[in-house]
């Protein structure tokens, strides 16, 4: 039986783990002592601004970059010295992807198919993922997503157990966006473990089960997105145009209530969760009617930036 084999068996739920990873440039720390694992069948993101390290960890994962310190495995395998086992395991989607102008979709695939020992049905994959119709285009003429969709049945053609996904929807419009975060969520249910490198913080608000939060170099929190939000020093807002004259002072007592302001018709009031219904109640209490009511939550942009004070 092959090292690679009996890792497998043996390993428990992470199929990715990284420990105390170390990298740098001419003298410069690009990844400072990062550590994490996977989880079998979670999507996993890892969210952080330009040059916090993101890329350069999944690279360390993927086996293109050889880690300064600490360890990497992938389903037990060292990507470094298991390269050739781990290629047939693990598929990837670079940061910047691009193929000869002229080869069609279809020729693609068959291409990628033949690198492999028992890859997908290539077929099933373009139909899988939508593909059928295109593949007598070639690859210079499709849209950007349409040619993400290519680049995840690349990705995906070698039946991995993990697939990483680097800035998959950097540059696309918000409705191919959308349709690939559908396909990511396919792959997910197919069985399919998922890596997932974004700085769309609604992205990873969508898809991921857990994300990592990098900074300079670190990983400064790893939770589920529900749970970063949870610990974001950022205020439920409620806003609506009263019907009739409201006390202002009276909503300023209302419980948990951190502000009250107006823009224009509109009463602006900051909060927690626990305001809105309270600040609801009051308003029927007194028979106003709040118009164009809106409130808006926490998001994980908000617990982004208390963790960084940085924009991604």
């Amino acid at each position: 039986m092959s090292r690679g084999a009996a890792s497998r068996e043996t390993r428990c739920m992470a199929i990715i783990e990284v420990d105390g990873l170390r990298k740098s440039y001419a003298g410069t720390p690009v990844v400072d002592g990062v550590g994490f694992t996977v989880e079998e069948g979670e999507i996993f993101g890892i969210l952080g601004p330009n040059g916090a390290g993101k890329t350069t960890t999944v690279e360390c994962i993927e086996g293109l970059r050889t880690p300064d310190a600490g360890t990497v495995r992938v389903a037990g395998l060292d990507p470094a010295a298991d390269r050739d086992e781990l290629t047939r395991i693990l598929g990837a989607q670079l940061q910047e992807s691009q193929l000869q102008p002229k080869i069609t979709v279809r020729e693609a695939l068959e291409l990628y198919a033949a690198f492999y020992r028992r890859p997908a049905d290539w077929r099933v994959l373009a139909e899988r993922l939508g593909l059928a119709g295109d593949l007598g285009t070639r690859f210079g003429r499709l849209s950007g997503g349409r040619q993400q969709r290519l680049f995840i049945a690349l990705a995906l053609i070698g039946n991995p157990e993990v697939v990483v996904l680097d800035e998959l929807t950097t540059g696309l419009d918000p409705r191919a966006r959308r349709d690939t975060w559908r396909l990511i969520e396919d792959v997910r249910a197919g069985g399919v473990s998922v890596v997932l490198v974004t700085h769309f913080m609604a992205e990873a608000q969508r898809l991921c089960d857990r994300v990592a939060v990098f900074d300079c170099g670190r990983v400064v929190a790893i939770d589920s997105p529900a749970a970063l939000i949870g610990r974001a020093d950022a205020p439920t807002v409620i806003s609506f145009v009263p019907s009739g004259p409201v006390d202002e002072d009276e909503l300023a007592m209302v419980p948990d209530v951190a502000s009250v302001r107006h823009e224009g018709a509109r009463l602006v009031i900051s909060g927690t969760d626990t305001t809105v219904s309270a600040v609801l109640a009051l308003l029927a209490r007194r028979g106003i009617t709040a118009h164009e009511l809106r409130v808006t939550d926490t998001t994980l942009d908000e617990a982004f930036l208390d963790l960084t004070g940085k924009d991604a």
